[in-house]
Parts: C-alpha cells; sequence; structure tokens
C-alpha cells in the first residue's frame, strides 16, 4: 500500500490493500496461533505466491561455522552450508541479499534478522528478479525471522535443527543464559562467541541497552561441567537483577559478590568485566574483578589493554572495586575475553598468550568487516593456532562504538 497517497475525491488516505499488504498480511493475522511445524508450510506457500521455489531455512549451529537447513513440510532441505565459504554465509555474515544467477532463474539468498542479530538465511529460486521482488522479498524476510524468533520459546524444533554434535547439560544452560550473539544499532554493535560450543560450561556474557547505556558483562565461573554452569547462572542474575536496580557499577560488583558467596561458599569465584558505554559521548565504565584487561582497537589495530585497578573475583568479599573510565573515539571496539583464550597451552606446553591474541587480532580485523564477523573468525583461527585444543572455556565479547543518533529511524520518510 502506497502510505499518503490519497484518491481522487476522498480527504482519507488510500487504505486499499495490496498484493504485498496481502502477502505479508497472511503471515501476521495467522502467526499468532500459528504452530511450530506450521510455519514452514506457510513460508513456502508465500514464497510461490511471488512465483519461488525451491525454498531452504538455513540457521546457524551453535559452534557458528555451519547453515543448518531446517526441515519441514514444503521445505528444500540439502547439506548444511559452510558459513565462511558459501553464498548463503556471505549473506548472513554481511546482513545483505545475495544473488546467484543460475540455470534454471536466480538463486536469493537472504538475511534473516530479527532486529540486528542474524537468525539465519532464508534461500529461494525465481525466473527473474526486479527491484519489487527485491523489497518484497527482503520485508518477508524480516517477518520470517520475528516469527521463529518467536517461537523459538516455546518449541525445541529450532533448538534441534541447530545441532551438528551432542550438547552437554552445563552447555544447554549456559545457551539458555545468552542474550542474541549480536546486536546492531547506528551508534554501537555488540557480537560474542563462546567455545566450545557444546560443551562449555563456566563462560558467559550478558549485555543490555537501556536509553542511551549500553550495559555488558563478561563472566568466567570456576571449574567445569554443571557446577560451573550453575555458578554462572546465578552471577548472570544477580547482574541483571542489580543492573536493572539502575545502581553504579562498583554497587552491581558488591551485590554479585554476596550472591555467590552466600550460594557457595568462601571457596568459590567468578572473574568479571563489567562495563556502562554511553552510546552517544563514548565515554565508557568499567570494573574489572579478576579478569583479564580487555583489549582497545583502534584502525584496526590493537593500541593498547585496558589496564585498571582490579578487585578480588566475585565471590571472595573484594573491597569495593575502583570504576575506570575512558572516552572512546568513534570506531573504536573493545575486545574482552576469558583466560582460556590465552592460558590454553600449545604442543610444546607454552601458553598461547596475550602477544599471540594480539597478532591475530590485528590481522583479522584487517580482513573481516563486522563484529560478527570479526569474532567469529578470530575466535576459530585461535583454536585452530592452539592446535584444536580448548580446555577451558575460550569467550570472546566485542563492542563496537560508531557514535551518531538514530533518531531519523522513528520518522516516517
Amino acid at each position: 500500500m502506497a502510505g499518503g497517497e490519497r484518491q481522487p475525491g476522498k480527504s482519507g488516505v488510500n487504505r486499499s490493500e495490496g498484493f504485498g499488504e496481502r502477502l505479508l498480511g497472511v503471515l501476521l493475522d495467522r502467526a499468532h496461533e500459528m504452530p511450530p511445524q506450521l510455519i514452514a508450510p506457510l513460508i513456502a506457500e508465500e514464497v510461490a505466491r511471488v512465483g519461488g521455489g525451491d525454498l531452504s531455512i538455513l540457521l546457524q549451529d551453535y559452534g557458528q561455522l555451519m547453515l543448518v537447513p531446517l526441515p519441514g513440510r514444503g521445505m528444500t532441505v540439502g547439506q548444511p552450508e559452510p558459513i565462511s565459504d558459501s553464498h548463503a554465509g556471505t549473506a548472513f555474515l554481511q546482513a545483505t541479499p545475495v544473488e546467484v544467477s543460475q540455470a534454471d532463474g536466480v538463486r536469493m539468498y537472504l538475511p534473516l534478522l530479527d532486529g540486528s542479530d542474524q537468525v539465519g538465511v532464508m534461500a529461494l529460486t525465481l525466473h527473474t528478479v526486479d527491484d519489487d521482488d527485491r523489497r518484497l522479498l527482503r520485508r518477508l524476510a524480516g517477518l520470517v525471522a520475528d516469527m521463529l524468533v518467536t517461537k523459538h520459546s516455546y518449541t525445541d524444533q529450532f533448538f534441534q535443527a541447530r545441532r551438528l554434535e551432542p550438547m552437554t547439560v552445563a552447555a544447554e544452560i549456559q545457551w539458555s543464559l545468552l542474550p542474541p550473539l549480536a546486536m546492531s544499532v547506528p551508534q554501537v554493535a555488540v557480537a560474542g562467541i563462546l567455545e566450545p560450543a557444546y560443551s562449555v560450561a563456566g563462560d558467559s556474557f550478558d549485555y543490555a541497552l537501556n536509553d542511551e547505556i549500553l550495559h555488558t558483562a563478561t563472566l568466567d565461573a570456576m571449574g567445569h561441567g554443571l557446577d560451573a554452569a550453575t555458578m554462572a547462572t546465578v552471577a548472570i542474575g544477580a547482574y541483571r537483577h542489580a543492573r536493572r536496580a539502575n545502581i553504579d557499577l562498583s554497587e552491581i560488583y558488591a551485590f554479585m559478590d554476596r550472591a555467590i558467596a552466600e550460594q557457595f561458599g568462601p571457596d568459590h569465584f567468578v572473574t568479571a568485566q563489567m562495563m556502562r558505554l554511553n552510546i552517544t559521548t563514548g565515554q565508557l565504565q568499567w570494573v574489572n574483578a579478576g579478569h583479564p584487561a580487555p583489549l582497545l582497537i583502534r584502525h584496526h589495530e590493537v593500541v593498547q589493554q585496558l589496564e585498571s585497578a582490579t578487585t578480588l573475583p566475585v565471590g571472595f568479599g573484594g573491597e569495593q572495586p575502583q570504576i575506570s573510565e575512558l572516552t572512546l573515539r568513534r570506531g573504536d571496539q573493545v575486545l574482552c575475553f576469558t583466560d582460556g583464550v590465552i592460558e590454553e597451552r600449545e604442543a610444546g606446553g607454552e601458553q598461547f598468550g596475550e602477544e599471540q591474541l594480539i597478532d591475530w587480532v590485528n590481522r583479522i580485523g584487517r580482513t573481516e568487516k563486522g563484529v560478527r564477523a570479526v569474532v567469529r573468525t578470530l575466535s576459530h583461527t585461535l583454536k585452530e593456532e592452539r592446535g584444536g585444543r580448548t580446555s577451558d572455556d575460550a569467550t570472546l565479547f566485542l563492542v563496537e562504538w560508531r557514535g551518531g543518533a538514530a533518531d531519523h529511524l522513528a520518522t516516517l520518510g
């Protein structure tokens, strides 16, 4: 529907339903009561109405290595496609449609974006493609992504499709805690990754964007298995509870410290890095509780470690932590990581170390675009350089400050 157009002789706007609105409206009207297993055939029918076929919905696996097909009536279910070397992977990582000419028409790969988090990719084939098709299918892909995320909360089908390996109970707990792996708005973007994806236990991260303040936390609970996962669960829960009470970082630390100590006793701890970033001004505040110092990246190169006064890990009853501050420049990135990234032993017995980490951050930052692509490539490269070993959880969490404003998004053009 062409919003704002007036019909001759009428004082109101034209509210007649056009083809595009009818197509998207069917999904909207039926989505509320749609059982998860009927999403696939309904999407296939919608795609057929625009002349499309050979439909696949591809979801990212937990290891962020492959895009795996979602089974369902009306779907084409082929082999998983590698994210790093496929047309679908390009659409996924760059969050932009990819078109490939082939004998029977044009194969389109459309990113499934829920907000700014890439859920997966919708692939379909059309005989020909014009700008009207592109606009309609881009919006259809956005609506499909929203439906998948909504239904995801009360079905196991999407979890099962994304698993390429058996998952431990501890990892199951950790994945249920996590926010979306990536988030992007005009002023700031974040992305994180956990290794080993199918058996992670004590590592976690969290974030929230409240008005102009981005809150982040990167955590590493001691130990392995269910004990570590349970401790991380309490730490994340305490962090969220304190964060939502609008208290400062030092008070958040104290609240988390008491929660861990009371629940697990004096011999258990969680290292933590909590941050607040004003996405309007670039002012960064952080508190370090026994965690490795983050890296400040500027123009794709590490310029410094954000050293600061540290307090004891959460649970050890440390003194009130000192809040460190820094004003970022536009385009600056801050990389938080857990000690499993740098303390893994190589084949010769030497630790991987921060120098190698910094070297790879510099190399990959020059070749990859976007925070999600950077953390994904960095994590997988570091694992390869460590000889494929990940005896401890190894987590990366990257924040990029862009500055500017987003008010234009709330204005109808």
